[in-house]
């Protein structure tokens, strides 16, 4: 048996958890050596249960451990250990770090900044349009973007990225093998190619609500920075907040407006000092990154609006504006604004989310 296999077998003994699996290793230093003990010499091992003696002794089918390492590869799924030298360095040192990954595609590279966005999964417009902005600018200035595969903002976040071909990386509260939520195959087999997905659960692992707030833990591991768009007052983000703080890392939030509860913690995230996430550049400004905007794309769409639109376009954002707003904002007639909203609409660069309400939306399927 290898070494590989070793910490293979152990960290997927069902029974014996990580904090046993941890004190283990420190007291046998090796996989292979309690693997080499004999039935009687487990028996005398005082930090397990009599039940976890016997759970590592009947697990020791070497035939059955090598058919299930063997399926692992069968998938493109590779197993490191945390005492692999391919383990991920700002994982490595967190506390409760994982004592092995499963991993399809990629893991980060340790040389490249990473930023986890997370956030609401039942987020607005609003949110959703900060996390696909955010996430593409981030990425063509070269930061990797970790986030859960969830519904909602993470999900958000991972597709701003493969937009640009960039890297993102998913972190399960499941097996990797299992499309959870399944909405979201088309993103799991896209960031296996141009990214990875990464769990600490063995194969076939089911969703279950324990593991999520497990693998918070992970993604603010695996992250330089932490970006909230949009929480609950109490929500799983604000645990991986708590856990992104233990470990030393810096928080951002984007601000919302006081009266949305999609705000509230985000906003109570600010109060507590928190770093104000107003744009792409205050997260830039942070990793030392120069920042550079798309301007290739600023120019396309400017290119594609006649004056009067342009006028009429960048006045709005992704918040709802009111067209009262819209005609104190813009130096037009009444009639050159309304021709202005209907063409725009039309165009798909604007949408009417209410009766004479407007925001900007999405102008990367512009091409």
């Amino acid at each position: 048996m290898t070494e590989e296999e070793s910490w293979f077998w152990l960290c997927t003994i069902k029974g014996i958890y990580r904090k046993k699996i941890k004190r283990l290793i420190e007291c046998y230093k090796s996989p292979l050596n309690l693997y080499e003990m004999t039935d009687e010499q487990v028996k005398t091992i005082k930090i397990l249960t009599e039940h976890e003696q016997n759970l590592l002794i009947k697990s020791k089918s070497i035939n059955q451990i090598k058919e299930n390492f063997q399926k692992l590869q069968e998938q493109n799924i590779s197993f490191i250990s945390n005492a692999d030298m391919k383990y991920p360095k700002k994982l490595r040192n967190i506390p409760d770090a994982p004592c092995g990954l499963y991993i399809k595609g990629n893991i980060p590279s340790d040389t490249q900044p990473s930023v986890a966005i997370i956030g609401a999964r039942n987020c607005s417009n609003y949110g959703k349009e900060i996390a696909l902005e955010y996430a593409r600018e981030l990425s063509l200035n070269g930061v990797q973007i970790i986030s859960g595969l969830a519904r909602g903002i993470d999900s958000y976040g991972h597709k701003g990225v493969l937009e640009v071909n960039g890297k993102t990386f998913g972190v399960l509260g499941c097996g990797v093998n299992v499309y959870y939520p399944k909405e979201n195959h088309y993103l799991y087999d896209s960031m296996a190619q141009q990214g990875g997905i990464i769990s600490e659960y063995s194969i076939n692992t089911q969703p279950h609500s324990l593991y999520f707030p497990e693998r918070n833990r992970i993604i603010s591991g695996l992250a330089d920075i932490i970006v909230v768009i949009e929480a609950r007052e109490k929500s799983g983000s604000l645990i991986t907040t708590d856990l992104a703080l233990e470990q030393g890392k810096d928080i951002f939030a984007v601000p919302g407006r006081i009266t949305d509860p999609l705000s509230k913690g985000c906003n109570r995230l600010i109060s507590q000092g928190a770093a104000i996430a107003n744009s792409p550049q205050d997260i830039m400004d942070e990793l030392g990154i120069k920042y550079e905007k798309n301007r290739k794309l600023i120019k396309k769409i400017n290119n594609l609006l006649e004056r009067k639109e342009n006028m009429v376009y960048s006045c709005l954002d992704l918040q709802p504006k009111s067209l009262d707003e819209i005609l104190g904002d813009v130096k037009l007639e009444y009639a050159e604004i309304m021709v202005a909203l209907v063409d725009l609409e039309i165009k798909g660069f604007i949408k009417e989310t209410s009766k004479n309400y407007y925001i900007k939306i999405k102008i990367e399927n512009h091409k």
